[in-house]
């Protein structure tokens, strides 16, 4: 098949200035004293990220692909790293440390007509790098991972410090009732792509394939109302439940419920979820939100455990003949029948609203609506080598300290939700769209 340089250029060229579209419409809902704002703690301040995706294609793009001399080192150097909630030690800085934002918008525009003009020029092979546009897909799924990132940030700021865009988000389908668990047989689970089959980031290559015992999963994600008898029946406090390190983490951030939960107050013993945009009643039927540390808590509560990454493949991917599937539907791309992801809104959806996106077996809502958490640590593929082109990408959460995450959440782009992709955070980080579902033998 002839190579069509004209045609990956056009469909590169798209998905960037969608992308960039993506992250523009988050800061444009932002008021003007947003921008210093840190609302979560670990994190840098709001104005980072607007220079940081910017930073990061001149970083990898303009400086390191096509040699193009600086404009503004200092601020390259500045915008280049975010923070990984792991480690204690929180951010100082002061609002006045950083530049002015029209400053930051400015070095936006220098970078982004560069990053246009480059790829205008490109023809694809020169090297590696730019064979199939690898360095462009990287430029792409990066802005695309960072405009969900960037909403769980924004989900934190008050009410008076963001506006919904215009058209808002669509309203999700009914809820269908929970029903238990699904027996998944025994059989095969594939983990991983082989190299150069298709985009994808280090930690996704290394193909291996594992026999998992049968078990049985839990149809749909534990709920809001389900969760809530944890906390009423004393979970929180309870030391049997709960690991020494995540007691002691619970104690010292006095953690009694769940991040998005608040006390309705007035003496009652109601409680309030907080959206993007409002506060409202708890909606029993939408999943949970919370951390590893909690959910593990939950399921030592039930006498169950969260299901191991082979267990998740197994059960969103397998099928009862033996092939296993690109999505848990099928074949098909990811549509918005199949799930709430790439952001169709800004919340959840009751569970079970996406009956056309259940898994051969009959598990619901395996892709979107929220990452799901496994048992299992953030570990290289056998055979994983190190991503050239952005070395530190996985290899230094490698550390024995994160979890693997499966699925998706309402803000997770269309793109992301390949079979290899895999997500991951530390156990103690509660401020991210984040549920879980049980497994027994």
């Amino acid at each position: 098949m002839t190579f069509d340089a004209a045609a990956l250029r056009a469909s590169l060229t798209h998905r960037l200035r969608t992308a960039r579209e993506s992250s523009d419409a988050l800061f444009g809902m932002l008021a003007p004293e947003a921008m210093a704002a840190r609302p979560i703690p670990e994190r840098h301040r709001i104005l980072f990220y607007l220079g940081h995706m910017e930073a990061f294609d001149w970083n990898l793009l303009c400086r390191s692909t096509f040699g193009i001399p600086a404009f503004d080192a200092t601020l390259d150097r500045l915008f280049a790293f975010g923070i990984d909630p792991v480690g204690g030690g929180l951010p100082d800085d002061a609002p006045g440390d950083w530049p002015r934002v029209d400053a930051v918008h400015a070095y936006k525009q220098r970078v982004r007509s560069a990053v246009d003009d480059a790829l205008a020029r490109t023809d694809f092979t020169e090297s590696d790098d730019l064979d199939r546009g690898l360095v462009f897909e990287v430029a792409v799924e990066h802005r695309l991972m960072h405009v969900e990132t960037l909403a769980y940030m924004l989900h934190w700021l008050p009410a008076r410090c963001k506006a919904p865009p215009r058209g808002g988000a669509r309203e999700t389908g009914p809820r269908r009732p929970s029903s238990g668990q699904v027996p998944i047989p025994a059989g095969a689970a594939t983990l991983g792509q082989p190299p150069r089959a298709a985009f994808g980031w280090d930690n996704e290559f290394g193909t291996v394939r594992r026999d998992v015992a049968a078990f049985a999963i839990d149809r749909h994600n534990v709920t809001n109302g389900q969760f809530l008898d944890f906390v009423r029946e004393g979970g929180y406090s309870d030391p049997s439940l709960w690991t020494d390190p995540d007691r002691a983490w619970r104690e010292a951030a006095g953690i009694r419920h769940p991040r998005f939960w608040e006390p309705a107050g007035n003496g009652s013993e109601a409680w309030n979820i907080r959206t993007m945009f409002d506060t409202r009643p708890l909606p029993p039927s939408w999943p949970v939100y919370v951390s590893h540390a909690e959910a593990s808590a939950y399921a030592r509560w039930k006498g169950r455990s969260l299901p191991t990454e082979d267990q998740f493949h197994r059960a969103a991917y397998g099928s009862p003949g033996g092939e296993e599937r690109a999505y848990p539907w099928g074949g098909a791309p990811p549509g918005p029948a199949h799930g709430n992801f790439d952001f169709q809104s800004w919340d959840p959806a009751p569970v079970g609203s996406f009956p056309a996106g259940d898994s051969a077996f009959g598990v619901a809502d395996l892709l979107g609506n929220g990452w799901e958490w496994t048992s299992t640590l953030f570990e290289p593929l056998p055979g994983v080598r190190s991503f050239h082109v952005y070395p530190g990408y996985s290899a230094d959460f490698f550390d024995g300290r994160h979890y693997v995450m499966k699925g998706g959440s309402q803000r997770t782009a269309a793109p992301l939700l390949r079979r290899s992709f895999r997500n991951w955070f530390q156990p103690h980080y509660p401020h991210i769209y984040s549920t879980f579902r049980l497994v027994s033998p």
